[in-house]
């Protein structure tokens, strides 16, 4: 089921909280919602969710406004909020049969419903107790559990790792990885290395705009620029090496690599690319080339570019 944002506002006060937004994300696609602390994730998730309104703007779910058919849209949402509000004293199966009777699950389908979601979700073993006796990462389960209960098309996940250790982090995104192949998934967080790991394409935001949206892989490309390569050459003079790497006529820049005597940096002119004047420098002077690595552009080093103002 398609999400369709067009032109979102949402205004508190004097702040933009979200300012004129637009994007779509398409049926069987995990989004990962990406930016700063305040930038405006949370507050267009929850526009989405129905749980506010915009100021302006249209939001559809699936050919379904959030503003004129909000009871249609919730039917097909599953929302699993950062703060993952449980009812601790009551138990796992207690609890998901208890939101299964909220989401409209029929009575007779509700225990096999709740079955099928304690499997999906690794609780297998947790079952029995009350949720205030689980540890963070098996609550976040039951939060996804209860998100999942009425088989939603669509699922929103704001910030879904927060406080779970390593090991919980790496279950909890296979998870979402297997979830995401047959909904539509949108999945907010700061952490880069998450949202990477997890989603098919990223959008980042920061102070209320969409400044970048992209696979990780086409953003990084984009923020790449100028070829940037490490070179290893052994046999030769290191200061004889520099200077001669520094006149071949493709390259911009040369720099030392760090903690290492025979590697260097090249950066070369826009538009072109200095690999085979490398080579052919080291066998006219008897070099030996140990290493041409292209360096990829990281996507913290794009997260940054695109949210430092």
């Amino acid at each position: 089921m398609d999400i369709t944002v067009e032109n979102v506002t949402k205004v508190y006060g004097s702040q933009k909280a979200v300012d004129n937004i637009s994007f779509k994300v398409h049926t069987g696609e995990v989004l990962g919602f990406l930016g700063p602390n305040g930038a405006g994730k949370t507050t267009t998730m929850k526009a989405i969710t129905c749980y506010l309104t915009p100021n302006q703007g249209t939001i559809k779910v699936g050919g379904y406004s959030v503003n004129d058919q909000a009871d249609e849209v919730k039917k097909r949402i599953g929302y699993l909020p950062e703060n993952n509000p449980l009812y601790l004293e009551m138990g796992v199966i207690d609890y998901l049969k208890f939101v299964a009777e909220l989401q409209g699950v029929e009575k007779p389908g509700i225990n096999d419903r709740v079955r099928e979601m304690i499997r999906v979700c690794g609780l297998s073993h947790e079952k029995h107790k009350k949720i205030g006796e689980l540890s963070k990462g098996y609550r976040q389960r039951v939060g996804l559990a209860q998100a999942l209960i009425h088989d939603p098309d669509v699922l929103i996940l704001d910030e879904p790792t927060t406080g779970l250790d390593p090991n919980q982090i790496v279950e909890i995104r296979e998870l979402i990885r297997q979830i995401g192949k047959e909904k539509t998934v949108i999945l907010s967080s700061h952490i880069l290395a998450e949202v990477e790991a997890t989603c098919d394409r990223i959008l980042i935001i920061n102070n209320g705009k969409i400044v970048a949206d992209g696979t990780a892989e086409s953003l990084r490309k984009q923020a790449q620029g100028n070829e940037v390569i490490k070179v290893c050459i052994d046999e030769g003079k290191k200061n004889e090496v520099f200077k001669a790497l520094k006149e071949l006529p493709s390259v911009q820049v040369c720099d030392y690599y760090p903690n290492d005597e025979h590697a260097f940096e090249i950066q070369s002119k826009p538009d072109m690319s200095s690999r085979k004047a490398i080579f052919n420098l080291c066998v006219e002077n008897g070099w030996i080339l140990t290493e041409m690595t292209p360096i990829e552009t990281k996507l913290e080093d794009v997260f940054r570019e695109v949210t430092m103002n």
